[in-house]
């Protein structure tokens, strides 16, 4: 499961990129209960959404020529730079180069074999998120792709990822964690882009889909439309998983919710 027990090759931090900042915080905050934190003077503009006083995610503004809203999903290294190197290697490319964050830590974005990006976070005086696995924060993390065993060999090099199939009626889902953490570890998945019909009403390319917890999915929901947001999935009991549902927000970055744990059979 998704903890903040962070170890390479797991998620450690999330943020969205939105063209508008306060209009982000002004949906986010009454959805989850999160509240907007500026980073100060220094940040750039940058901001954290907090559940409790606790961090949760990161916000970060984005004009029309630096891509789509969208969230990023981290994951821990212990060397930005190396990994960079070895995404480029296995085929993948750096969207932003590493570079140093004050010192809180090294950040990068790269991207996999189909163009996803990612971002990868060398931890100094920040580990990573403050809260992680419960209602309100990151739970869960899917990596819709074209490819699935591309991708499996891309992360196994870059990330050191170990996969695991778990059959579910109509097929079977590759499962993701660190390398020699086991089932304890898992944390996400790998679906390919073909089979899910949600992706194909939408047109969606490939794509990062992070979940937060929900104790309630369809009151999320209901929140949600009324915040302004879009609903891609409506809310879906799943055996096995549990119930959920996938949101856009109202500047286009898509993400869901989830009672239950997928890495719990």
């Amino acid at each position: 499961m998704l903890t903040t027990r962070f170890v390479d090759g797991a998620p450690d931090w999330i943020e969205v990129a939105t063209p508008d900042t306060e209009g982000a915080a002004s949906f986010y905050g009454p959805l989850f209960g999160w509240e907007f934190r500026s980073a100060g003077p220094q940040g750039g503009g940058y901001g954290f959404f907090e559940l409790a006083g606790q961090i949760v995610a990161g916000v970060t503004r984005v004009g029309p020529e630096q891509g789509p809203p969208v969230w990023t999903v981290y994951f821990q290294t212990s060397d930005a730079d190396a990994t960079a190197e070895a995404a480029r290697t296995a085929g993948g490319g750096v969207a932003s180069p590493p570079e140093q964050v004050m010192s809180q830590g090294r950040s990068a974005v790269l991207t996999d074999t189909a163009g996803v990006p990612f971002g990868v976070w060398q931890p100094e005086r920040r580990a990573g998120l403050d809260r992680a696995g419960d209602a309100g924060s990151l739970l869960w993390a899917e990596l819709h792709t074209p490819d699935v065993a591309r991708a499996a060999a891309f992360f196994r090099r870059v990330l050191g990822w170990e996969t695991s199939g778990t059959a579910f009626p109509g097929g079977v889902y590759t499962s993701v964690n660190p390398a020699g953490t086991g089932e304890d570890g898992t944390f996400g998945g790998l679906v390919p882009l073909a089979d899910d019909p949600t992706d194909a009403e939408s047109g969606a390319g490939p794509h990062w889909l992070p979940y937060f917890g929900a104790d309630d999915p369809d009151a999320v929901v209901g929140r949600a439309v009324t915040l302004g947001g879009r609903v891609r999935l409506p809310a879906t009991s799943v055996p096995g998983v549990g119930r959920l549902a996938r949101l856009e927000d109202p500047y286009g970055a898509v993400f869901a919710v989830l009672r239950g744990d997928p890495g719990e059979q």
